[in-house]
């Protein structure tokens, strides 16, 4: 294979969008807004969508503009009964741990939930390491920023020789900027913002070849 490191996002790659896990998530964050910022309801999705697409995500602009605890936010949002959501896949996990190289989880999420949704999807113990949005600020996907923060992470240093497995195609898409692979999950065909897609776990090795 040519690439030697692997960057896997979380929410909605590692397991499918049906789920229903990452719309609960989103509801808890509308939650939180609404009862401990005390933020009007019916300003809450508008305010949302502007800071996912002027800051990545909705709690760097939360930061910005209204001075949240970021610990007790994160905390809040992902208080979710996982397992009554996620579902293992033993191939999902046969075909992560037959690929060679290093592997992490690059994440707008932070390190307790990474871990809950590994240990409930039984993927524990396939990553070498977690690239939360601690980790990154105070950048996050898909500023490129963050591309290199989580590079020096894993030890690589060569963009070429690393790839970015997402949902989001404005995420492969700013990997590609970077110089990064960027490989869509959730896509079975071509898409113009990656280089390769897949919606089925046993095709990813071989776009990795």
């Amino acid at each position: 294979m040519r690439f030697t490191t692997l960057l896997f996002d979380l929410d909605d790659t590692l397991y499918p969008a049906s789920t229903g896990l990452w719309t609960l998530l989103k509801r808890r964050m509308s939650d939180y807004m609404r009862d401990r910022l005390g933020i009007p309801e019916d300003q809450i999705q508008t305010l949302r969508e502007q800071y996912f697409l002027k800051f990545g995500t909705t709690l760097r602009g939360l930061q910005a503009y209204h001075h949240v605890d970021t610990q007790e936010f994160l905390a809040y949002v992902h208080d979710a009964p996982l397992a009554e959501y996620l579902i293992p896949n033993p191939t999902q996990r046969e075909v992560i741990a037959s690929l060679p190289g290093r592997k992490l989880i690059f994440t707008n999420a932070d390190v307790p939930h990474a871990q809950r949704v590994l240990s409930t999807l039984q993927l524990d113990g396939l990553f070498d390491g977690i690239v939360d949005v601690n980790a990154v600020a105070p950048y996050c996907k898909p500023m490129p920023e963050s591309f290199a923060i989580a590079m020096k992470a894993a030890g690589e240093t060569d963009p070429a020789r690393c790839v970015m497995i997402d949902d989001l195609a404005r995420t492969t898409s700013a990997a590609m900027n970077a110089g990064l692979y960027g490989v869509l999950y959730g896509q079975p065909g071509p898409h113009s913002d990656a280089d390769a897609c897949f919606d089925d776990w046993t095709k990813l090795p071989a776009l990795l070849m």
